[in-house]
């Protein structure tokens, strides 16, 4: 019949960048899936921190 394509989702890890700047413990991490096809390069959002307790520019790792 068709063709059998690769799976366009894939999940991704989004570390916070300013956690990571300001040398405090821990880390903020969210896991989230995307579509390799539409967004080919590294994923940035804005999420929630609850160690800063603020919204945080989160970006993709590995």
């Amino acid at each position: 019949m068709g063709k059998k394509n690769k799976e366009a989702r894939v999940q991704v890890i989004l570390e916070c960048t300013e956690h990571k700047a300001s040398g405090m413990p821990g880390t903020s991490r969210y896991i989230t899936t995307k579509n390799k096809k539409n967004t080919p390069d590294r994923l940035e959002l804005k999420k929630y921190n609850p160690i800063l307790k603020r919204v945080t520019v989160h970006k993709e790792i590995k």
